[in-house]
């Protein structure tokens, strides 16, 4: 007899993951290393129970790492713990990590940049391929959700990536993150845990309201279940696959047309730029003001939409203020987008010595 459905979901789904990295790794002498992040959550404790059963059967070796954030009463103990079970799934080497979390962008995003900070300093110490996170196919219809209330076009609503390199890095960078329940469900994974007897913990930040995700959960995503039938969830992940789909290519033809329209000097020319469709042209702004300092959380549709305005409607605006103390203005035939300090020295009229 085979293991139940859930469980057998859950290891295909990291078996083709592992296929994948696998193939993918450089040739050595020592088996590549996989990593779980573990919050001891439903999710990604079965991650981590169907890495420790199929890892070995790929011929890779499995760790894990639980992350403790400090927000709540009892943290690190239960940290502890979560490292404890990792163990005894027989996962090594396993280490509890504790982070602070400051810095903008609120406590959500604050968070997330911490942990993985220190996911990316783990997996760098002990030289591990990938890392498998336990988001499934619920957290992706959630971040499709988060995406459409900002308005933030068509990069927003592509939600999780399957595969990516990290927060820092580099688009061409190596991919590290890797996320094998996209295509399952939040249901499955918590039923495989327990017809394994797998403990999990249930963060409550999860049902707390004062976070956005937390009422897309509870409160959205059930009326809008209620109101338009079952299958809500299923019809916004299938949304992301399809949005990354075509902001993958329109993000590709963007960098090409960047190349073209960027002169020696790094400005852009602005004859170059009003040929292009307005989707490519502003990621090619979008791109150029990251480039030039702009907090990418931060740079906004307005801000790319004024900046357009620069190209598109030119009245002899004054140079606009963007995040980071970028400036972008219009000299002549180029789009200039630079720190703010650099346009006002290059104002300046030189003097003698």
């Amino acid at each position: 007899m085979g293991p139940h459905p859930a469980v057998a979901a859950i290891r295909l789904a990291v078996r083709r993951v592992l296929h994948e990295v696998r193939s993918e790794a450089a040739r050595t002498d020592r088996p590549p290393l996989v990593l779980v992040a573990c919050s001891g959550g439903a999710d990604s404790m079965a991650l981590a129970s169907a890495l420790a059963f199929e890892a070995p059967r790929c011929g890779l070796l499995a760790g894990g790492v639980t992350v403790d954030h400090g927000l709540q009463a009892g943290s690190a103990a239960r940290a502890g713990e979560v490292a404890d079970r990792l163990t005894e799934l027989g996962l090594s080497p396993v280490e509890a990590v504790a982070v602070r979390v400051d810095g903008g962008g609120g406590p959500e995003a604050a968070a997330r940049s911490a942990r993985y900070t220190a996911l990316d300093a783990v997996a760098e110490r002990h030289g591990a391929t990938a890392v498998l996170l336990g988001h499934t196919r619920d957290d992706q219809a959630e971040t499709v959700l988060l995406g459409l209330a900002r308005g933030s076009g068509t990069r927003s609503l592509a939600g999780m990536a399957a595969v990516f390199p990290g927060l820092s890095g580099a688009p061409d960078a190596a991919p590290r993150y890797r996320r094998p329940f996209l295509a399952i469900d939040r249901q499955t994974t918590r039923r495989a845990c327990l017809v394994q007897a797998i403990p999990v913990w249930d963060d409550p930040h999860n049902s707390d309201p004062s976070f956005t995700r937390s009422r897309v959960r509870h409160e959205a995503l059930p009326v809008l279940e209620k109101a338009l039938g079952r299958g809500v969830v299923e019809a916004l992940a299938r949304t992301a696959q399809l949005s990354r789909d075509d902001a993958d290519a329109l993000d590709a033809w963007a960098h090409d047309a960047e190349r073209a329209a960027t002169r020696p000097d790094g400005t852009l020319e602005i004859a170059a730029l009003r040929e292009l469709p307005p989707a490519v042209r502003r990621r090619v702004l979008r791109r150029a003001a990251i480039a030039a300092g702009a907090p990418a959380g931060s740079l906004f549709a307005r801000h790319i939409e004024e900046t357009d305005r620069l190209i598109t409607a030119w009245r002899g605006q004054s140079p606009l203020n963007l995040p980071g103390r970028v400036e972008a203005s219009r000299q002549g035939g180029r789009l200039v987008l630079q720190q703010a300090n650099e346009c006002r020295r290059a104002a300046e009229p030189s003097r003698a010595e």
